[in-house]
């Protein structure tokens, strides 16, 4: 028996059927896009209320929520595919954060993503508000309560001087005013630089507010030239003129035990820091550069236990290490800890600095005086020794080259490694995927898997580095790896981490 066959085009109805279906799927996607720019919209209030009132940071898989868009709300709600295989819900998120602002929780730092998975897996329909009460535990109706408060119940943080004001201390900046939150964690007080001109003021102020690589400052700038202060979203800023680290009397600000953060590169060793400790006002100093001689490399996520390691109490002066070193010793740690590294070597294509002409001059170190805007120069870096004093077990192991190019910002770092044992692509990607994504590296760590990155994809972000998984090479027991790193703002946010150590800022993570 046969089926005749119809002609789609002599049927007078089908043009019309597909026309609607067409139109009922656009009316569809576009409602569905309105209800959950709905719900983002709903859930920022409370977000900020929680930060400002609270003291609690949220955040999805590691995506900050603070001071963001419903955009950006939605993109950290798909990003949970790369976790849970499945696009986390807006409809299951705001009823939990409006749980937990129910719960009026003192300071801590709650990841809504996997606190709403734990909740689904694991909460066999109980009352969602007194299962939020119950996980938060003691944290519970403490109303933003951080255990720092003075005797009046007032906030009590710690005071933050920048010594320098260049590209990491602009950057600096701006990371502590978006994290002043109450004002009882990490204070930026003041800023120390020498005055370059008679309306030096106005011209800190502006390269504070307009940046060509990472954009504008985020709120209102203000300069009050009697006082020497620069207003930033409500963060007061002293600006200290001075050419003496030792010369400063901070209290004369109101200033006291602060951590001075030197990010001038002048001074890099114990004696030169050290400078800093004899002004009153001062307690510790953190250099934004790889310390010389005994000084502590420290990198956030590896070895923060070197902050508090003396016997007479916390070390006085710590060094943040370099990008570079912040960057490549996360993944090193997770590759040595599965796999074992027999040795290697480490180049890293880096991208221009102010150390380097933008012409052909003068310029004591070798290479670096030929024009950085038009050519690859071939340097050294210390970060592959400086992996030992944050990694003691790689000691000897590892080489390291640099290539500066012509780039303002974003480096990578490629990692050629023998290991202790074969692998293929796949296992190892499939185990930084899972470091990166669920490990104590987590902040350190990001991994990414895209045919199309490239290096002004990674401008801003927050993590030390960025495993680009389509790059990875293995040959037996041979592995390579590329590393992409945003060597300010990625840097920046690693130093801060260390200052959020060194002032004991940190507050409890949930869920547990």
């Amino acid at each position: 028996m046969t089926h005749p066959v119809t002609d789609p085009s002599s049927d007078p109805a089908q043009p019309a059927n597909s026309a609607a279906a067409s139109a009922a799927a656009v009316d569809e996607h576009y409602e569905d896009w309105s209800e959950r720019q709905a719900l983002a919209e709903a859930m920022i209030p409370i977000i900020g209320r929680l930060y400002r009132q609270n003291s609690v940071v949220t955040s999805i898989y590691g995506r900050g929520l603070i001071n963001e868009n419903a955009i950006h709300l939605i993109k950290a709600h798909r990003f949970a595919r790369r976790v849970d295989a499945v696009e986390l819900d807006l409809q299951d998120t705001l009823p939990m954060i409006q749980a937990l602002a129910a719960a009026d929780p003192g300071a801590a730092s709650v990841d809504l993503g996997r606190l709403t998975r734990k909740y689904q897996e694991e909460g066999d329909g109980a009352d969602l508000t007194e299962w939020v009460r119950a996980e938060l535990g003691e944290v519970a109706g403490r109303k933003g309560s951080t255990g720092r408060e003075d005797g009046d119940g007032g906030r009590r943080g710690t005071d933050v001087v920048l010594y320098g004001f260049g590209r990491i201390g602009r950057l600096l900046a701006r990371i502590l005013i978006d994290h002043a939150g109450k004002g009882d964690g990490l204070n930026l007080r003041a800023i120390v630089v020498r005055k370059g001109s008679d309306n030096d003021l106005m011209k800190r102020a502006s390269l504070l507010r307009r940046d060509s690589v990472h954009g504008s400052f985020q709120g209102t700038i203000a300069v009050d030239e009697e006082q020497n202060t620069i207003l930033a979203n409500g963060t007061l800023i002293q600006v200290i003129y001075s050419d003496d680290p030792a010369s400063v009397d901070y209290t004369a600000y109101g200033i006291e035990d602060a951590i001075v953060v030197d990010n001038t590169g002048r001074w890099r060793d114990r004696d030169g820091l050290a400078q800093h400790l004899s002004c009153p006002g001062v307690a510790r100093v953190l250099l934004t550069a790889p310390g010389k001689g005994d000084l502590p490399n420290i990198v956030a996520g590896i070895n923060e236990d070197m902050i508090t390691s003396t016997e007479s109490g916390d070390e006085p002066i710590l060094s943040a290490a370099s990008c570079t070193t912040n960057a490549i010793v996360p993944v090193l740690k997770a590759v040595n800890d599965e796999f074992g590294i027999i040795g290697g070597h480490v180049e890293t294509v880096h991208s221009f600095t102010n150390d380097q002409n933008l012409i052909d001059n003068f310029h004591k170190g070798e290479r670096r005086g030929r024009s950085a805007a038009l050519n690859m120069v071939l340097t050294e870096t210390g970060a592959a020794k400086a992996v030992a004093k944050a990694l003691p077990e790689l000691a000897g192991k590892l080489t390291g080259n640099s290539i500066r190019v012509p780039t303002p910002d974003v480096s990578m770092a490629i990692l050629n490694l023998t290991l202790e044992r074969p692998t293929t692509p796949e296992e190892i990607n499939g185990y930084l995927r899972r470091t990166a994504l669920h490990s104590a590296l987590h902040k350190q760590i990001d991994y990414i898997d895209s045919p199309e990155v490239v290096s002004t994809d990674f401008v801003g972000s927050q993590y030390a580095g960025i495993v680009d998984g389509r790059a990875t090479i293995t040959a037996d027991n041979r592995v390579v790896l590329y590393v992409w790193y945003d060597n300010e703002f990625g840097y920046s946010c690693q130093v801060v981490r260390v200052l959020e150590t060194m002032a004991k800022v940190h507050p409890p993570a949930f869920p547990r």
